[in-house]
């Protein structure tokens, strides 16, 4: 089953984009797209900011079961690679 999660980044360099992370059979794939009318692209490599920011939303869906714990450790383990 497949996991997508998602934000808005802001960085004095780049500017305010949006970040895509989906999680699927032991993949992640992280996309960013910045403005309306651009299309996805591919981002990476991920900062720690960026893991941590991942982690901290994955750990909010655990209690309220829109992820299990085993999806969850999957996405630390993914992590540490």
């Amino acid at each position: 089953m497949s996991i997508e999660f998602g934000w808005w980044v802001t960085r004095p360099e780049t500017g305010k984009f949006q970040i895509n992370v989906n999680v699927h059979g032991g993949n992640i794939t992280w996309l960013r797209k910045q403005g309306h009318h651009n299309s996805w692209e591919e981002y990476g490599p991920p900062t720690e900011e960026d893991w941590d920011k991942l982690i901290y939303e994955a750990e909010r869906r655990v209690p309220r079961r829109l992820i299990s714990t085993k999806q969850f450790d999957e996405i630390k383990r993914l992590r540490e690679r």
